[in-house]
């Protein structure tokens, strides 16, 4: 839902006019996506914490690793889902579009991640394609800990793949944005 929200939030901004004001402020267009990306991020951040609370307190699920290495773990993560729907937000002219663009993401996210499938009884083309999903490597991340209790000397790998992407997301959303202005 992250990908939705910032995604519609800079399209409407666009569509009343209030984006063009921020562009002309001598903020850089990266400063202006870090901005943007801020307030979002913290809400992802505290749905995660809710979620986790919920999962823990009134399912009673366990959790074998630590937490607090899951919430560490869970930036990049939320890093990338902003990314993401910054790109989408510079390609959608409407927030009709932007809508669709965002859930677009969502039914692949859930059917090539590993979530539902697993991944390596998948045909060798959607096992390529589900290494471009950021949600693999989160869901990698969540089993590590909450099943297995895995260390971060064993997960570091996943959020650093999730850091890539997330911080290349960024970069193209500010380079589109860019090129959207001029």
């Amino acid at each position: 839902m992250i990908i939705l929200l910032i995604a519609l939030s800079l399209v409407r901004e666009r569509e009343r006019g209030t984006l063009e004001q921020l562009t002309m402020t001598p903020v850089a267009p990266l400063g202006l996506m870090v901005g943007k990306m801020i307030p979002y991020g913290a809400l992802g951040f505290l749905e995660l914490c809710a979620i986790l609370t919920v999962m823990r307190i009134v399912f009673q699920v366990p959790i074998h690793g630590s937490v607090f290495l899951l919430l560490f773990m869970a930036l990049p993560y939320i890093l990338t889902l902003l990314g993401l729907g910054l790109v989408i937000s510079t390609k959608a002219k409407t927030q009709a579009e932007a809508f669709q663009l965002s859930m677009g993401t969502v039914l692949p996210s859930v059917f090539l991640s590993g979530y539902i499938f697993l991944i390596e009884n998948m045909p060798l083309f959607f096992q390529g394609v589900s290494r471009l999903m950021p949600a693999t490597y989160f869901i990698r991340i969540l089993r590590g800990i909450i099943l297995r209790g895995s260390t971060f000397s064993e997960l570091w790998p996943n959020a650093a793949v999730l850091t890539v992407m997330g911080c290349a997301a960024i970069l193209l959303a500010a380079r589109l944005f860019v090129r959207q202005r001029a």
